[in-house]
Formats: structure tokens, C-alpha cells, sequence
């Protein structure tokens, strides 16, 4: 019996990170916004942080952070690019690190959720849905501005939003992007999240 919900967990999150490896090669992982990439890969991370627990959602944070992390290298990243050229050890850190912390936060918080409202599954979903890309905003704008914030690059997009201090450079710098990204990822997420649930008697 235990062997068999391993399998069966292995091949979900083999299932889940194939289709994250898919979204990031394709237009339907990384959406440029000015010199900001939005990205729905914060989906297939929620659904597998909730499914599968928060090991899974780890691993799908570092498969989400390798591939924008490899974006930064080769260019395409935008802001990241620029990271990576000033420090290829906090621009990893920035990339994997935060969204590694992100999938662990959204499993963990899926459980207390769970646990607290045992009753309430489709709002555990809808919030941990949630949680997904509004932690990851927060983790790696965090990231950016704790190691970044002084330097040119950023400076100059401070000077161009006229942002007062590092909190407004954040607001300003996501904006609608990261409403409409928090929007999609919850109700996806939760979508696929509450019948698969069911179907896997989980």
C-alpha cells in the first residue's frame, strides 16, 4: 500500500515538473512585461505543493528556479540577466532559492490550512492557490532588492518609476502584472487542484 501511493506520488510530480519544463520553453511560462518576465509556472507548483506535500512543492520550486535562472544566463531574463552579470551567486540564490522556499512555504501552508479547516477544501485551495505567486513575488523582489538594490540597474528603473523607497520599487515594478499573474495561478490551481483531489482520494 505504501509503495503503491509513492509510485503514485512519484509519477505525479514526474507528470508536473515534465509540464513545467514544457510551460518554460513555450510562450506559456514566461510572459515579458517590460524588463519583468511574468510567469505561470507558480501553477503547476501550487498544484503539486498541494497535492503532493511540501517536499514536492521544494522540488518544483527548484525545477521553476533552474529554469529562470538558466533565462538569466542566457540572456532572456530580463532583470535577471543583469543580476547574473553583476553576481552569479546571488542571482542563483534570487532565482532557485526563492522559488525553492516558495514551493515549501505553499505545501506547508496547504497542511496548517487543511488541518485548521478540514471541512473547507475548496477555500484551502483557493488560498494556498494564492499563496503560490504572491510568495513568490514577495520571495524573489525581496531577493532583488536585498542583493541588487544599489546597483546601476536597478537604480536606473528606481529613477524611471520615481520610486520613494525599495517597498514602492517593488509595488511599482509588479503593478497589474502581478495582480493578474496572482489571479490566474488561484484559480487555476484551485481548478485542477479540488477534482483531482477527489479522484485521487486524497
Amino acid at each position: 500500500m505504501k509503495m503503491s501511493k509513492n509510485v503514485r506520488l512519484l509519477t505525479q510530480l514526474a507528470l508536473l515538473t515534465a509540464l513545467m519544463l514544457v510551460m518554460a520553453n513555450t510562450f506559456l511560462g514566461y510572459i515579458r512585461v517590460g524588463v519583468l518576465n511574468m510567469s505561470l509556472l507558480t501553477v503547476p507548483l501550487a498544484i503539486g505543493a498541494m497535492l503532493c506535500g511540501p517536499a514536492a512543492g521544494a522540488w518544483l520550486g527548484f525545477v521553476f528556479g533552474m529554469t529562470s535562472f538558466f533565462s538569466a544566463i542566457n540572456g532572456s531574463g530580463g532583470l535577471t540577466n543583469l543580476a547574473f552579470q553583476y553576481s552569479p551567486v546571488l542571482c542563483f540564490v534570487m532565482c532557485v532559492g526563492a522559488r525553492v522556499l516558495c514551493g515549501l512555504l505553499v505545501g506547508l501552508i496547504y497542511r496548517g490550512l487543511s488541518a485548521a479547516m478540514p471541512r473547507r477544501p475548496k477555500l484551502c485551495c483557493v488560498l494556498s492557490g494564492l499563496s503560490a505567486p504572491l510568495l513568490n513575488t514577495i520571495l524573489f523582489m525581496g531577493s532583488m532588492v536585498a542583493f541588487f538594490y544599489n546597483m546601476d540597474f536597478v537604480q536606473e528603473k528606481v529613477a524611471q518609476l520615481g520610486a520613494a523607497n525599495p517597498l514602492m520599487f517593488i509595488i511599482l515594478t509588479v503593478g497589474a502584472q502581478g495582480a493578474l499573474e496572482a489571479v490566474i495561478c488561484t484559480v487555476i490551481s484551485a481548478a485542477v487542484t479540488v477534482p483531482l483531489k477527489k479522484v485521487l482520494k486524497q
